[in-house]
């Protein structure tokens, strides 16, 4: 009797949509809500391209015109079309003959190996959004700085650190106001540990259990979910180091995968004179912050990098400001 190998145990057809789905369940951001993903996203992805245009129709601005009973006609007013462009990521990953033995020596292999992927892509999705919101408010370029952008920060000593300079109640809320009246879509928070250690400390987070989810429990601070990244912006100071915390509305971000070719979204390739094997995942995706539009050019045919991503002068705003949904506090521990 043969032994099983990785090449049976891993069916590209069924495993490439298959950690796709896991991935979403395993992506809090996508829980939180402040990313969505939909049919049309996925759509774009399965199409060519080295960008994906999605347009929209501008709002309307003005008032009401009263209705004359003496011929007097409305105004006709324009209905105006514009276009948001987000950029085609093209990314793999690949692992090698002893991480696939690990897995497989469990006792659901297959569930193994699907996580484990999919857990990879979900850590990777978030870093590669941290890395455009980078962009979006790079203090020099970004086109989100000054007006999504709270900064309380200021260079002193711990002692002389003040709540006026932290990430509390009131400067939450503060941040919440960038919005205005949009104020209540924001739905999520990411903080880096340092902060949501800080919270708990306070005692400033609280705590809800999802219905028929037993053990788990969702922190949230001021009924916001609560997320937690080291990736978030830990920047050094001559005296205290500055940290960048995102609010984040529904639907923020658009997320899509390419979905029509799973043969290629999942590769084995196995080199037998040395003994090895190979598990090559690859994803062409869309994560896009809606309503700002991918201007630049990227250096290589798949796409651009975290760097080119997190480049200030490759995004340009197309919606209104209160129509973004994404805020960033800057602020002291």
């Amino acid at each position: 009797m043969s032994a099983t190998r990785t090449t049976d145990l891993v069916i590209p057809a069924i495993f490439s949509p298959a950690t796709i789905e896991r991935a979403t369940e395993l992506s809090e951001i996508v829980q939180s809500e402040a990313v969505v993903r939909a049919g049309f996203f996925d759509s774009l992805c399965n199409g060519p391209g080295a960008t994906y245009n999605m347009p929209y129709l501008k709002e309307v601005t003005g008032s009401s015109e009263v209705i004359s009973d003496t011929g007097g006609s409305l105004t006709v007013n324009p209905v105006t079309e514009d276009k948001d462009i987000a950029p085609a990521l093209n990314r793999g990953k690949a692992w090698g003959e002893n991480d696939l033995a690990r897995w497989a020596s469990g006792a659901d292999p297959v569930g193994s190996i699907r996580d484990f992927v999919a857990g990879f892509w979900a850590r990777d999705a978030k870093q590669i959004m941290l890395k455009i919101l980078d962009g979006l408010f790079d203090n020099t370029n970004g086109v989100l700085r000054t007006t999504h952008r709270v900064n309380i920060y200021n260079d002193v000593v711990a002692g002389s650190i003040t709540d006026a300079m932290r990430l509390t109640g009131d400067t939450f809320v503060d941040g919440t106001l960038k919005l205005g009246d949009f104020s209540p879509t924001i739905r999520a928070v990411l903080v880096h540990s340092d902060i949501e250690g800080y919270w708990r400390k306070k005692q400033l987070i609280a705590y809800v259990q999802p219905a028929g989810a037993v053990g788990a429990r969702i922190p949230t601070f001021q009924d916001r979910r609560v997320m937690v990244s080291d990736d978030c912006p830990k920047v050094a100071g001559a005296n205290s180091p500055s940290y960048t915390s995102y609010l984040f509305g529904v639907g923020s971000f658009a997320l899509g995968y390419q979905t029509n070719d799973p043969e290629r979204a999942t590769e084995i390739q196995r080199v037998g004179l040395a003994s090895e094997t190979y598990l090559i995942t690859r994803r062409r995706m869309l994560l896009h912050p809606l309503g700002v539009k991918w201007s630049g050019s990227a250096a290589a045919a798949g796409g651009p990098t975290n760097t080119e991503l997190a480049t200030g002068t490759n995004w340009t705003k197309v919606y209104q400001d209160k129509n973004i949904h994404i805020v960033a506090i800057k602020h002291n521990l």
